[in-house]
């Protein structure tokens, strides 16, 4: 199969996925394997496809902005897998594929007739990717994944808040889509040993798995002391001042990681005094002596806007940033000379914007070249070109609602 409108020179170039995957995890780490030059064909449900192509508003047009946002650089293929008809075409995919990626629950691949053990009997070098929310063994491996839940049983939402105030949520959904990248990062892996051994293998990937790998320091600081971390709000726990402080025109976040990044914050923020004072004179210092710190940084930060502390402090070399609203975000000039908003041409809608790719390779690019698609775009063109399926057939199968 050859990929549309992909490029030739990209890294993944050549490469054919099958993707049967919905929501948010599996087609993010489907949307980063298509950015790179893989095809990837996007098997839905005929009539309904991807639950998110309903999860609206916002729409653009007739289009869900949370479909749009994950589902670029794809084709859409309608085919009901229930079907024997349809499950025949789905065979016909795999003979010509690299890599499946499915996010059912356990078992559901299973009972479709493509389950992993009959996949690689038949296909031995395909790579097939299941994610789920708790992974494909243990004692949780049946129930269902979500991304609110994972973040609270992943002990995300226990360290994110006010120390005062319920436990939140991130404001994306964090869970699904570092799942999305470990997945697309074990099909990579997988591809590598593939080059090796001639023969493809699972990828597992649990959401529950993914969250816990995000805690990093807070898991290590458990091990420590054996103390679970508390919501600190935007405080860090081992590092100060390295949070937000209220200017005279809105947050401010200040991230002085060092020593000497002290030194130089106190010399530019005016309180040179407090550089040579021993309570602060140490990383460790500032932590013990955090509530006298703040009292005396707060008040001295109200007094000059966002933009005047950030010129300030850039000058002297200290990391800070103001608190930017998603708009103001995606204004940044540096945000557009990075290519990280990009238009591109979809099928109903004319001329959309989708973020760009954020792996910059200097020989072999990857890019954004097609929009998200309509609901079964693509189905005629790929049962007829790739499958060499007669266009009686492609019409009966229309008729009958099997694509």
């Amino acid at each position: 199969m050859s990929a549309q409108g992909s490029d030739s020179n990209a890294p993944l170039s050549g490469l054919t996925v099958v993707d049967l995957t919905r929501v948010l995890s599996g087609p993010y780490c489907t949307m980063l394997l298509a950015d790179m030059g893989a095809r990837v064909i996007k098997v839905e449900q005929p009539g309904r496809g991807d639950d998110t192509r309903a999860w609206g508003p916002p729409f653009q047009g007739s289009e869900t902005a949370y479909f749009l946002s994950i589902n670029r650089n794809k084709e859409s293929l309608t085919v009901d897998l229930k079907r024997p008809e349809g499950r025949r075409i789905l065979e016909g995919l795999l003979d010509r594929a690299d890599v499946l990626v499915e996010n059912f629950r356990p078992a559901t691949m299973e009972r479709l007739g493509f389950g992993y053990d009959t996949a690689h009997a038949r296909w031995p070098g395909i790579i097939y990717c299941s994610i789920s929310g708790f992974g494909q063994t243990g004692p949780r491996r049946d129930e269902p994944g979500y991304d609110a839940v994972v973040q609270a049983e992943g002990g995300l939402m226990s360290i994110t808040g006010d120390p005062d105030g319920p436990p939140f949520r991130l404001g994306v959904a964090i869970s699904d889509i570092v799942t999305g990248m470990f997945a697309a990062q074990g099909i990579l892996l997988a591809l590598l040993a593939r080059g090796k051994t001639g023969l493809g293998q699972r990828v597992d990937i649990g959401m529950l798995d993914s969250t816990v790998a995000l805690l990093t320091y807070q898991a290590a600081i458990h091990f420590a002391t054996g103390i679970p971390p508390v919501r600190m709000g935007n405080r860090h726990p081992t590092i100060v001042p390295y949070e937000t402080f209220d200017a005279a025109d809105g947050d401010l976040v200040l991230a002085v990681g060092n020593n000497e990044q002290w030194r130089r914050f106190c010399d530019a923020s005016g309180l040179g005094e407090l550089a040579h004072d021993e309570r602060f004179s140490t990383n460790a210092a500032r932590v013990a002596h955090y509530d006298v710190l703040r009292s005396l940084l707060a008040p001295r930060l109200r007094r000059r806007t966002r933009a005047e502390w950030r010129a300030v402090f850039t000058v002297a070399g200290v990391p800070c940033g103001a608190v930017r609203d998603i708009a103001e975000v995606l204004a940044d000039p540096q945000v557009r000379a990075r290519s990280m908003i990009e238009a591109v041409e979809h099928a109903v809608l004319g001329s959309i914007q989708v973020l760009g790719v954020p792996v910059k390779l200097s020989a072999t690019p990857g890019r954004v070249h097609s929009a998200p698609p309509t609901l079964g775009q693509h189905t005629e063109e790929i049962l007829r070109t790739d499958l060499g399926m007669p266009e009686q057939d492609i019409a009966a199968l229309r008729a009958s609602g099997i694509v």
